[in-house]
This record gives C-alpha cells, sequence and structure tokens, in this order.
C-alpha cells in the first residue's frame, strides 16, 4: 500500500495559495487515477484506488497546515502503512517556482506542516516531494505562502505541476529511489 499525502489549507480562500500546492498535485493525480478523494476520514479528505497491485490512499488533511501531522499520523495507523511507503508532498521556500525535489527523509526546515507531521509520526524516515514556491522578496512568510502566485509564474507552474504529478506516479510504482533518480536530475 502506498499513501500519497498532499498538504494545503481547506478552503476556498487558500485554494490558489502557494501553500496548496501538495493539495494540487493530489487533486491531479487522483483526476489521472480515477479517484474521488471525498471520503472524511481522521480528519481529512481521502480517497483509495488500486494501481497494479499496490493498494493507493489520496489524502488532504483538513487540520490546516500547522496541524497536518494529527490527520497523517491517524491515518498512517489507521491503513497500517510502513512509513517507506509513505510520500507527503508540500510547498517549499527554498526552491525556486518551477523546481521540484524528492528526498526519502529529512528535516522540516521552515515547514510547519512538515514539523506537525514528523512530530506526530516521531520520525523523519519517509519520503517527501516538494515544490518550489520561491521565497518572498521580504520576510512576510506568512502573507506570502496564503498568496497566489504571479501571473508570470503560472506557466512554470503548471509544468513542475505536472511533473510532481509523474514524480508522485513514479513513486507509487517504483519507490523512492527510483523516482529520485528519474525526477531530481530533471
Amino acid at each position: 500500500m502506498k499513501m500519497i499525502v498532499g498538504l494545503g489549507n481547506p478552503g476556498r480562500q487558500y485554494a490558489a495559495s502557494r501553500h496548496n500546492v501538495g493539495f494540487v498535485v493530489v487533486d491531479r493525480l487522483a483526476d489521472r487515477l480515477g479517484i474521488s478523494v471525498r471520503k472524511l476520514q481522521n480528519k481529512a479528505l481521502i480517497g483509495e484506488a488500486r494501481l497494479a497491485a499496490d493498494k493507493v490512499v489520496l489524502v488532504k488533511p483538513q487540520t490546516f497546515m500547522n496541524n497536518s501531522g494529527e490527520a497523517v499520523a491517524a491515518l498512517v495507523r489507521y491503513f497500517r502503512v510502513e512509513l517507506q511507503d509513505l510520500l507527503v508532498i508540500y510547498d517549499d521556500m527554498d526552491l525556486p517556482v518551477g523546481k521540484i525535489r524528492l528526498r526519502y527523509k529529512g528535516g522540516a526546515g521552515t515547514h510547519n506542516g512538515m514539523r506537525s507531521i514528523i512530530n506526530c509520526l516521531g520520525s523523519e524516515e519517509f519520503a517527501r516531494l516538494r515544490v518550489g514556491i520561491d521565497r518572498p522578496p521580504v520576510g512576510d512568510w506568512a502573507n506570502y505562502v496564503l498568496a497566489p502566485f504571479r501571473q508570470e509564474e503560472l506557466a512554470t507552474l503548471r509544468q513542475a505541476l505536472e511533473t510532481a504529478e509523474e514524480a508522485a506516479l513514479a513513486f507509487i510504482r517504483a519507490g523512492i529511489d527510483r523516482a529520485m533518480n528519474e525526477f531530481n536530475k530533471k
């Protein structure tokens, strides 16, 4: 079984924000796989399907970003997911818009959603797919991540979201090592 978690904030007012790229990638993946991510369970919207021999669970925590770990940890326990089969997709200010990066483990950096997940799981040993959102010109991080992308960034963002979707599929099909080998070189 593979669990793919996209981080974001619930609500229409956040739908187009930089902080919600994880939700967007999960929505794209759901469309591609024909999965409905609408069932509310353990403070998250989930959808389940089979891809080849693997069961796949797509997750969008509804706890707001800073408490994402509550939903993720509860679902990992409920579905008995091994941490090597968990992929968390989220925004990263340390990458420029248009870049993605896969890692098989690591810290939270400045990302409160990842900090919550690491704290609730008690481990950093799970895969993550970071989608670049760039840094704000000044240090107002909170307003920056909750703002939409600028018009001139949208074409680059669309390409990054497509690549992130492909990287998540590679993780499902072949695992994190092969996905990193293929997508971290691009």
